[in-house]
Order: structure tokens, then sequence, then C-alpha cells
């Protein structure tokens, strides 16, 4: 499967003897739905660029609370797994599949002699390395200074599917904004009050998007 490097454009500019390397030593890894791909304490072995699926990246706090810090989707890769490659360091968090995915595993000594001999590749791995730094620090903004109400109206609003359901239970929306399931409990129920939501057992249902996403968007 060597024509994966031209769904990453940064790669598929490298020389064509690196080129050659990296396809050849690199292979296509397929992993199941919930299979938890790396976690804390555990040294990152390759590094992953997503084919399809997603992966999401959460951390635990030491009270036990979960948070989700960001995703990977399809011809990106993971940043946390970038910086522990490059600082020799050991994964603060875990990822896992969200769905099924498929990646390209590139292996650690493969990933070093990359960095060190091809600018075209630094600047592959640094571009995508700097805006998922910049998302997280809109993540960190969010969660020190952004109104939880509004965090959650806008987080509705982002993963709900074309019908206006959002498949999540109360503690799922919890670690996704990392906060508790008996605060998210309470704010949706105020957006039940005002007509804008209903909700079920392992579900959230958008009745008004229109009014959710003005919320939202409020100071």
């Amino acid at each position: 499967m060597a024509d994966w490097i031209e769904q990453f454009p940064g790669l598929s500019r490298l020389d064509g003897d690196l080129r050659e390397m990296l396809v050849r030593q690199s292979r296509v890894v397929e992993v199941p739905q919930g299979t938890v791909i790396f976690g804390p304490g555990k040294a990152p072995e390759n590094l992953l660029l997503l084919l399809a699926g997603v992966v999401r990246v959460q951390q635990v706090a030491e009270n036990g609370r979960e948070i989700v810090l960001y995703r990977v989707h399809a011809h990106e890769s993971c940043v946390l797994t970038t910086a522990c490659l490059l600082a020799y360091e050991d994964y603060s968090a875990e990822g896992i599949a969200e769905t099924d995915v498929s990646a390209v595993a590139i292996p650690r000594a493969v990933f070093d002699e990359m960095i060190a001999r091809s600018a075209d590749f630094r600047r592959f791995v640094f571009t995508a390395y700097s805006k998922r730094i910049t998302d997280l620090f809109t993540v960190i903004e969010e969660i020190a200074f952004r109104r939880l109400d509004l965090r959650l109206a806008a987080k509705l609003l982002e993963r709900s599917d074309p019908a206006g359901d959002v498949l999540l239970t109360h503690q799922q929306l919890a670690v996704e904004l990392g906060t508790a399931r008996e605060v998210i409990s309470r704010q949706l129920q105020e957006f039940i009050r005002r007509g804008w939501v209903t909700a079920g057992r392992g579900r959230v249902h958008v009745t008004d998007a229109d009014a959710l996403g003005a919320f939202a968007q409020s100071a």
C-alpha cells in the first residue's frame, strides 16, 4: 500500500531515496474501535499517520476526572506522540481508537533518521505540531476562562448528527468538557427547561439549534 504517502502532501514531496526508505520501512496497521493505542508511562514506538478513523487523546487528573484534549483524524498525526519521540519521554495521556482506525506506523528509528536527514520531513512534522499546539492552547483557554454552559452548548452542536442527535451520555459529555457528570446533568436540565434540547438514555436531542448556537456565541 505504497500509495498512502500521496495522502500527505508534505511527504509526497520527499526526495526519491528518502521517500522510498520511508515507504519501505513503514507499515499500515489496522486498529479496532476501543483499542487503547498508547497510555501514561509507555514510550512511543512509532509515529502514527492516520489514513482513516478517529483517535481520541485524553488525560486523567489526580482526582480521577478525565478530559478530552483533542482528536486525531484522517491525514493527521498525534502531537503528543511527536513530542514524546522528539524528547525521548513517555506518554502522559492515553490515546483510544474512537472508531476503527487505519494508520501508517513509522518506527522510531526511521523517524529519527528522517528528522536528521530531510528538511521536508522536518517541515511536515513541525507544521502539524505547531497547528495542534495552537489547538491545545484553545482548549486550555476555554477550560480556564469560558463558562461551562457556553462550552456545553457549543459541544452539543459540534457532536450532533444531521438529525440533531448527540449520542453521548452525561458522563461522556463531562469527559469532553473536563467536569463532573452532575454538573452536566444540571446544565442539561436548564437547556431542557428553555426548550433547546430533550434528553433520553445515552443521548441528547437538539431541538432548537439556532437558540443553542446563539447562546454558545454569547459573552
